[in-house]
């Protein structure tokens, strides 16, 4: 769904830059239209105007909006308490039964998630040269999938990663910035997808991490992604949400919690 024309695009902004307080120029128009044409499929609208009369008569979508446009907060490591899980016990249990392990993030953002996955991953691998694995890293907004392919970050992001880690995993280059070493890229594939296409970007996967985007979405569309999920995982595969994140009533029983807290769970086998 895209409009087909730009009919209400000019006033649409006025409102936003009004009442949400957000300044449309600090943004390029193409990506203000991304996150609109996202929040546009979720209130099933399909014109500037529609989605317009839309936010004037639904209060709540002003906060929805406003993360939408804001979405691409992330950092290495966010909620570090996952990563140890993931660390100490996921990969270890998938490991197990298997040399190889399969891994989607999807809503990948601008890259800090799939390359702490795959930090975690490297260093298994450099401590067991028999095991392998690949993450495939999605994202329906090209733009910010094109800076986690070119893996360059401020000095700012690195906050919460150790002085071994810059050291194993990044090139400092002249500006200060740094990038992501060529052995953590090559475990990566990053892809355009679209969450809302009910289909899987790949299938036979051993664990699929999906946080902090579902927040957006309506409880059918959160129930129907989970239901994607569910098909794509192997049987004990394990599903990874965002800590503010549940499962509907309709699909919870696709799954068993492995840590309610942390939000990790596995599809039924």
């Amino acid at each position: 769904m895209t409009p087909e024309k730009d009919d209400g695009f000019g006033a649409l902004k006025r409102y936003i830059e009004q009442n949400l307080k957000i300044q449309c120029s600090n943004y390029k128009e193409d990506y203000i239209k991304r996150r609109l044409l996202s929040r546009m499929r979720s209130t099933n609208t399909s014109a500037y105007d529609e989605y317009l009369k839309y936010l004037r008569e639904h209060e709540p979508e002003h906060d929805v909006l406003r993360k939408a446009l804001t979405i691409n907060v992330t950092e290495f490591f966010r909620d570090t308490d996952v990563y140890d899980l993931i660390r100490k016990e996921i990969f270890p249990a998938l490991f197990k039964g298997r040399k190889t392990i399969r891994i989607w993030c999807a809503g990948c953002s601008t890259g800090e998630e799939p390359y702490s996955l795959a930090m975690i991953l490297s260093d298994m691998m450099a401590a067991d040269k028999s095991i392998s694995g690949q993450i495939f890293a999605t994202d329906i907004d090209e733009v910010v999938l094109k800076k986690a392919k070119d893996g360059i970050y401020s000095e700012k992001s690195m906050g919460k990663l150790s002085e071994t880690q810059m050291h194993r995993h990044f090139t400092k280059l002249a500006d200060g910035t740094y990038q992501v070493k060529p052995h953590l890229q090559s475990l990566i594939r990053f892809r355009p997808h679209d969450l809302m296409s009910g289909q899987p970007i790949s299938r036979f996967l051993d664990m699929i991490s999906c946080r902090n985007v579902t927040i957006y979405f309506t409880e059918k569309q959160k129930d129907e992604l989970a239901k994607t999920f569910y098909t794509a995982l192997v049987p004990g595969g394990y599903y990874v949400m965002g800590k503010t994140e549940y499962l509907g009533r309709e699909v919870e029983g696709l799954f068993i919690p492995v840590n309610s807290i942390q939000k990790i769970y596995r599809k039924k086998e």
